[in-house]
């Protein structure tokens, strides 16, 4: 009973850090408008995502623009942008591997394929978080290298978007769900591998039954 909780909870946490990647690659809030103190450092407020940027207008009309051309983004961008979807799809196929691997379910037959199927969704939950994180720590490692370096100007400095907090969330969720299929497989395998207590059942004849 203990590893069926541990594979509810790893279901749980792994289907809300799939959600957090979906957020994190759909949302233009990888960088966001600079504040220092009360005033915006920049004139004009942009807020710059992996597949479109939105412009917040003096007349209050925010106009959002998706990236037309790969050719024209950065490599950076690029690289984030396939790294956070590999990382969004090994997280689906993760989940769906845990579903079918799980003891509470009958999609498969067989205990030891059902172990391989919880160590492989494990394994590519823990490769869906390492990939997510790999953009979002390089992103924010850029914002805050250009926010304190004196040769960058003041009208294009950013700050860290919500988007970044949350593929770390989703790192960390991914992270917790993996390590969670791991400790189920192990307890599950050490529960199979505990020999049987035989116990003789009584006599069904007494010795009298013998004399």
């Amino acid at each position: 009973m203990g590893h069926v909780l541990l594979e509810i909870a790893a279901l749980f946490l792994s289907v809300n850090g799939l959600l957090c990647v979906i957020l994190t690659c759909a949302l233009p809030l990888w960088k966001v408008p600079a504040f220092q103190g009360a005033n915006l450092v920049t004139a004009q407020q942009t807020w710059e995502g992996l597949w479109m940027d939105c412009v917040w207008q003096d007349t209050g009309e925010m106009i959002c623009s998706t990236f037309d051309s790969m050719l024209a983004l950065d490599h950076g961008l690029q690289v984030a942008r396939a790294l956070t979807t590999t990382a969004g799809v090994l997280g689906a196929l993760g989940i769906l591997a845990s579903i079918a691997g799980a003891s509470w379910t009958r999609l498969v037959e067989g205990e030891p394929c059902k172990a391989r199927l919880l160590s492989a969704a494990a394994c590519s939950l823990l490769l869906s978080g390492i990939l997510q994180l790999i953009p979002v720590a390089w992103t924010a490692n850029e914002i805050v290298m250009e926010f304190r370096s004196p040769a960058v100007p003041e009208g294009v400095k950013r700050e860290l978007g919500q988007s970044l907090y949350i593929g770390m969330g989703a790192t960390a969720l991914f992270t917790a769900a993996s390590g969670l299929l791991w400790f189920s497989c192990s307890k599950a395998r050490a529960q199979a591998a505990r020999p049987t207590e035989y116990r003789p059942g009584q006599a069904s004849y007494s010795e009298s039954q013998y004399v």
